[in-house]
């Protein structure tokens, strides 16, 4: 069996880590991960012939080839690999999770460090169990700084990643209802994320804490460095300035108002924008620096995107929901002046026995506004009783909606990622 310090030696000669042999590239060290319904074990073969430069495996293969690293178990193994690696590295790592907000927050933190900084940061959304150590291990030696999002849908997860990412700072963007199956509900939410401020509280480390959230500030509490920011009180202090369709951030400076006009979708972000230019001052990155990053960061990925189509505007915020980010969508797109509005909603997920409650708030509140056609798409809403039209599928869905050829309209399309909202429309 392998060491660690073993292991770390050949990482040092083949520093690019794989699980997945469709992404492998020649010279990448290749860990056989297993889940309920892969064993990467049976692909050792496969990734020495893609020209892996080592296998690592927690099961007999039957290969014999100097290639092939064998260990007690793949993924401890590739963990305690990547926190051997943070280990070595003597630069500020900042850990970033939440309900809602995390992956765009951690775009935007990253935009504005990167202006100053060779920063490191988490490829997409990989938050979890295996994404961590592989964001980790995707750090060099150049670094200065480091930026990693954490997903979790169960208490002690936070936790467990802290063990090898050893934050020296946090951000905990919110704790709304997401995940409640796992969680147990809004305060197993808080105590779940709050693990990420146990961690920086034991160590005597930094919090970026968003001050508008009461909760927030109770949950802080014993951490030895708080940077506040928030629309009232804090080291930064920002506010709306406009929405329509694009939010446009006012933020509190030594010589005036920095303004910020940005690409991003909904009020909701404001809290994404300021706590970007609260890493940025912390960091000493220049206003003109963090005001240009932030205006020059496009959303992608479904993820609150406008999207103009022939003459419809849409807003396309389809890579996840929970009753949380579902609200904040739907209210911020009432407050958009337009005449013609059409809502498509998804489903949400995780929900557990929270679920039908949930669904039915997110139909009441539709119903409080005037909308020119209302959809909802399967799941739980196809268990409720409600005036809209219903589709128990994202392609029955698109069907009604290319036979409509609405025009000059406003279409807002959300929902949860398994619901695969974003194929209503052909982008």
């Amino acid at each position: 069996m392998y060491t660690i310090e073993e292991l770390y030696h050949l990482y040092l000669q083949h520093p690019s880590v794989q699980t997945d042999t469709r992404k492998l590239q020649k010279g990448d060290i290749f860990f056989a991960l297993k889940g309920p319904n892969f064993n990467g074990n049976v692909y050792a073969a496969t990734a020495i012939e893609l020209g892996a430069a080592f296998v690592v495996v927690d099961e007999e293969t039957g290969i014999s080839n100097e290639k092939i690293v064998k260990v007690e178990d793949a993924l401890k193994a590739l963990q305690a690999l990547a926190k051997h690696h943070r280990q070595q590295l003597n630069i500020p790592v900042l850990a970033i999770t939440g309900s809602n907000g995390k992956t765009t927050t951690k775009e935007l933190i990253n935009s504005v460090l990167s202006t100053q900084y060779i920063t490191y940061t988490t490829q997409g959304n990989l938050n979890n169990h295996i994404g961590v150590p592989l964001t980790l291990l995707s750090i060099k030696k150049d670094a200065q700084m480091a930026v990693v999002e954490m997903g979790a849908n169960h208490l002690k997860e936070i936790e467990s990643y802290c063990q090898y990412t050893l934050p020296t700072h946090g951000l905990i963007t919110n704790c709304g209802k997401a995940h409640l199956e796992g969680f147990g509900g809004v305060e197993g939410v808080r105590k779940g994320k709050g693990e990420l401020y146990d961690f920086l509280r034991q160590d005597k480390h930094t919090a970026f804490v968003n001050w508008d959230y009461g909760y927030l500030q109770t949950m802080s509490r014993g951490i030895e460095n708080i940077i506040k920011y928030g629309s009232t009180e804090g080291e930064v202090i920002g506010s709306l300035i406009a929405n329509e369709p694009f939010l446009k951030v006012g933020v509190q400076g030594k010589t005036g108002v920095l303004e910020i006009e940005t690409q991003l979708v909904g009020d909701y972000n404001l809290p994404n924008v300021l706590s970007a230019v609260a890493v940025g001052r912390h960091f000493n990155i220049t206003e003109a620096n963090i005001k240009k990053a932030i205006e020059d960061y496009t959303p992608s990925n479904s993820r609150s995107q406008l999207l103009i189509k022939d003459s419809n505007t849409i807003i396309l915020d389809a890579y996840n929901a929970n009753p949380t980010s579902m609200k904040a969508a739907i209210e911020n797109f009432a407050q958009l002046q337009a005449e013609k509005k059409i809502v498509l909603i998804g489903a949400m997920a995780e929900l557990g026995d929270e679920s039908i409650h949930e669904h039915e708030e997110i139909i009441k509140l539709l119903g409080k506004y005037n909308w020119e056609q209302v959809v909802l798409v399967g799941g739980t809403f196809g268990q409720i009783q409600h005036p809209f039209l219903y589709f128990s599928s994202s392609l029955e869905a698109k069907e009604w909606l290319d036979k409509q050829q609405f025009t000059n309209s406003h279409l807002l399309i959300k929902g949860s990622r398994s619901m695969q909202m974003e194929k209503l429309i052909n982008i």
